[in-house]
């Protein structure tokens, strides 16, 4: 069954569709099947991925919430690994009114999702900037809400209407629902107000909080115009190293699986798997023997599960502890919490 997060804040340009199409790329590119909802009029997340904004409603997410189309039809490919969306266009705008007369109208998108939930591993809905009925169909279907919240003062003001909104739909729709992250969009390091927000935002909601944090930079803004995630239009600019360290906290966080990120001078990605464990395992002993191992978990914890599509090795930690990755690096070594699991597979 998929994982369902709703990328929710009513107040507009804060980060959603950047967040959405960029976190889905990079977990596509970590081998997990994502489908992005589209559910904001707007369109963003459509033209985020190059797709022209359909005309006519005939293959939107307003087919899908209103008319109850079969979901399967109206899923396409983005031009992104493993990545599929369902678009939106601006006659979605008139989805609220057609679903007034609806009975369980705020149902309707969860009682489509589930036909396709055991599709995908991740299902990421971007809603819009309202707390309306499409955001409420929204929560409903998800497991998860993440919040995309600006580090800005402004930002900080409808924060507690959104959290209202969320207490409500648990208590009254979904008990289901969790928080299952607030990411830290558009920081500017430079000033005290951003640092004054992220220490606000921190003391709230505390370990919802993913670690990295997003900066502000000109390539997030530029990407979208060329049809592209910034993971992938220009992926070592810092706004995509943001955005893929949020991904690997956020496959840590939902799955317990830690990503050994090896530098590119170790050439895991060049050299292939079988030869990028050979190196890994023989770091791992240098580190071993110079004491240096970190033990995060016990090794009959440990399951290795492969290697994504960057050459990065998976590790499955059954307790779900969230481990930071930055800590995997020091010093620019790759610390790998079981060793004897890589020998294994390259024994084999």
């Amino acid at each position: 069954m998929s994982k369902i997060a709703s990328f929710c804040n009513q107040k507009g340009g804060v980060g959603k569709t950047t967040s959405v199409i960029n976190l889905a790329s990079i977990l596509g590119q970590y081998g997990k099947k994502v489908l992005v909802i589209d559910v904001d009029s707007q369109a963003n997340a459509t033209s985020g991925f190059g797709i022209d904004k359909p005309k006519t409603i005939e293959s939107t997410t307003y087919q899908l919430i209103v008319d109850k189309r079969d979901p399967l039809e109206l899923i396409r490919e983005t031009g992104v690994s493993n990545v599929s969306l369902i678009a939106s266009n601006f006659e979605l705008s008139g989805a609220e009114l057609e679903l007034i007369s609806q009975e369980k109208r705020e149902f309707s998108l969860k009682e489509q999702l589930s036909k396709i939930e055991n599709n995908y591993d991740y299902i990421f809905i971007d809603c819009p900037p309202s707390l309306g009925l499409m955001t409420i169909n929204a929560l409903v279907a998800s497991r998860y809400i993440i919040i995309p919240l600006q580090c800005e003062y402004y930002a900080l003001e409808g924060l507690g209407q959104l959290l209202h909104t969320y207490h409500l739909v648990k208590q009254k729709l979904n008990s289901e629902l969790e928080i299952g992250g607030v990411i830290l969009t558009m920081a500017d390091f430079r000033t005290n107000l951003t640092q004054q927000v992220i220490e606000e935002v921190k003391s709230y909601f505390k370990e919802k909080v993913f670690k990295n944090i997003i900066p502000r930079t000109v390539k997030l803004s530029e990407a979208p115009s060329f049809g592209k995630p910034a993971v992938i239009y220009d992926p070592h600019n810092k706004g995509s190293e943001g955005y893929r360290s949020v991904g690997i906290e956020l496959l840590e966080r939902f799955e317990g699986i830690i990503i050994n990120r090896k530098n590119e001078a170790n050439g895991i990605n060049e050299r292939g798997h079988e030869e990028g464990l050979k190196e890994q395992a023989h770091e791992n002993d240098k580190a071993e023997e110079s004491g240096e191992v970190a033990q995060y978990a016990e090794p009959e914890k440990i399951e290795n599960i492969g290697n994504s599509d960057r050459g990065d090795v998976l590790v499955k930690d059954e307790r779900k502890e969230i481990i930071n990755t930055e800590e995997l690096n020091k010093g620019g070594k790759v610390y790998e919490q079981n060793a004897d699991v890589i020998k294994e597979e390259i024994q084999q």
